[in-house]
């Protein structure tokens, strides 16, 4: 049995730091993990930022809010799902991941929490375990299912290195220059080509 592992920000909607830094004009929110390798790192030095400029949760789901799916990610997720079971892997949190997956028709997503104050205001960022995305990969392989996993980031190597197919989908140059044995699909075309080949053998 197959399965398809994808990651979300950046392969199917666009990254939420990103419109949240220019929405609010705080350039120091647009580095994201295809610049960070260090998640942990990188979120509690988000979580910092919005506690200096006073930034709630609710202000990030404003954002969230007026956001949607890129464009054609719906269309090709659809047809994704009628040729094999698709699970979004993402070191986002469900706080943020709910209005998304309503747009993509509820795919399932295993991502994190966050740990919010009384007041609204982030806390700290609870991941489910370090590394998530390659043990799943390792958690379903165990199940005897074959993985396909695709990303854009650094936080997505080690599942499409685990997986037993897998590509990149619109990763930046340094990645791309990083990892260069590495499949690459730019279209949604291209992409799921790229599966039907896997999914083929």
């Amino acid at each position: 049995m197959d399965i398809v592992c994808l990651d979300m920000e950046g392969v199917l909607v666009p990254e939420i730091w990103i419109n949240v830094a220019e929405r609010t004009g705080i350039e120091e929110l647009r580095i994201t993990t295809r610049e960070e390798p260090d998640y942990d790192k990188l979120m509690a030095n988000r979580i910092k930022i919005l506690a200096q400029h006073k930034l709630a949760l609710s202000d990030i789901q404003a954002v969230i809010a007026s956001m949607g799916p890129m464009e054609g990610a719906l269309a090709f997720l659809d047809e994704l799902r009628t040729l094999t079971q698709v699970v979004i892997l993402s070191d986002t949190f469900t706080e943020f991941a709910k209005p998304l997956m309503q747009q993509l028709n509820w795919p399932t997503i295993w991502c994190n929490d966050l740990e919010v104050g009384a007041n609204g205001m982030l806390i700290r960022h609870r991941m489910r375990m370090h590394d998530g995305k390659k043990k799943a990969i390792q958690a379903l392989k165990e199940l005897n299912y074959r993985t396909f996993a695709a990303g854009d980031s650094y936080n997505d190597l080690s599942m499409i290195r685990e997986a037993d197919g897998g590509c990149l989908f619109r990763a930046p140059k340094n990645i791309l220059l990083e990892h260069p044995d590495l499949k690459l699909a730019t279209t949604y075309d291209e992409f799921l080509s790229i599966i039907k080949e896997f999914l083929a053998t």
